[in-house]
């Protein structure tokens, strides 16, 4: 447990009782605001045990989340933790693309001082292979309050935009994208992310690891306290940290956060090596639990198929069949 210190004091109010809701010291987490992503967040659950994971996965609720969502993750036995909305002080349209509106509760982890170690997740993550080496990948410890150059570890954006969406930044093009750099080095990639200041250094927020500060998560406060920076975060969460800590954080591999349009041909296919891949995240709309199994055309949403499958049949045989 972190000492009470005036740190603590300063996330207080999204962390108002550090106690740990599991044993361990070091966890999984994933946002949950509604329904919508609840197969998700099981599917998720089930491949981290059925990857063997020694960690558990903590469920993190906003008030938005409903009583039968609620239900469900007690069926199972999923823990779970209540923590605010966060939203910065000055409104941000994201008309565009509403789900950045959630992304800034994806802060939080920094602020959940009872744990050593949190690896958040998106409730749209599949885990192929076990990767509990993330819980002791090496950090700066919280006492350096953010200020060393191992701030935070995650992957890397994809600045490509392959559906040329409009309201994307004018510099999201292949050229500019940290896993081009990768294209001629494929192996390599596998074990090894581009530098973190390589093409627009952005890191991708669907997986983050941290070790939780108070000093670190009062700068984040503070940030969303500023109305000219909110102004030109375009993702919200990870472009707050982009900023924040511009190439003061680790880049790991696209393995373990392996965006799913990487695969496209023409995207980064180049690197991408189905074997290799640890942990499939299923950006974008439709969601795989959005279509029937026989309507899924990528290879991906067939993966998460399976693994829900498995995770429907061993509930039922448990007596759980409540539609999630």
């Amino acid at each position: 447990m972190a000492d009470s210190t005036g740190a603590d004091q300063a996330v207080a109010a999204v962390n108002p009782d550090p106690t740990r809701v599991v044993q361990s010291k070091k966890v999984w987490t994933t946002l949950i605001t509604n329904t919508n992503y609840l197969s998700g967040l099981l599917a998720l659950d089930h491949s981290l045990k059925a990857s063997k994971s020694r960690y558990p996965l903590v469920a993190l609720y906003t008030d938005t989340f409903p009583a039968s969502g609620h239900a469900a993750l007690d069926a199972r036995g999923i823990p779970k933790k209540h923590i605010p909305y966060l939203l910065p002080a000055t409104h941000k349209d994201f008309s565009n693309d509403p789900r950045f509106y959630d992304c800034w509760s994806k802060l939080t982890p920094f602020s959940l001082v009872e744990y050593e170690r949190v690896v958040q997740l998106d409730s749209d993550m599949l885990v192929l292979q076990n990767m509990d080496e993330l819980m002791e990948l090496a950090l700066d410890p919280a006492e350096m309050e953010g200020k060393g150059e191992r701030v935070f570890a995650a992957s890397h954006a994809c600045v490509c935009n392959p559906l040329k969406k409009p309201h994307y930044p004018t510099d999201w093009v292949p050229e500019n994208c940290a896993f081009t750099t990768q294209h001629s080095t494929p192996a390599a990639a596998q074990t090894h992310g581009a530098p973190p200041t390589a093409g627009l250094g952005m890191p991708n927020g669907g997986l983050q690891v941290v070790n939780p500060s108070a000093a670190i998560y009062r700068l984040i406060l503070s940030q969303l306290q500023s109305s000219t920076a909110i102004e030109s975060y375009e993702f919200a969460d990870q472009s707050m940290l982009s900023d924040l800590f511009y190439g003061r954080w680790v880049a790991l591999p696209y393995v373990y956060n392996a965006l799913k349009t990487l695969r496209w041909k023409g995207v980064h296919d180049a690197i991408w090596k189905d074997d290799e891949v640890k942990n499939v995240h299923f950006i974008l709309s439709p969601k795989p639990w959005d279509k029937a199994p026989d309507e899924s055309t990528e290879d991906t949403s067939r993966w998460w198929w399976r693994l829900n499958n498995e995770r429907l049949e061993e509930e039922r045989k448990r007596g759980i069949e409540d539609g999630f």
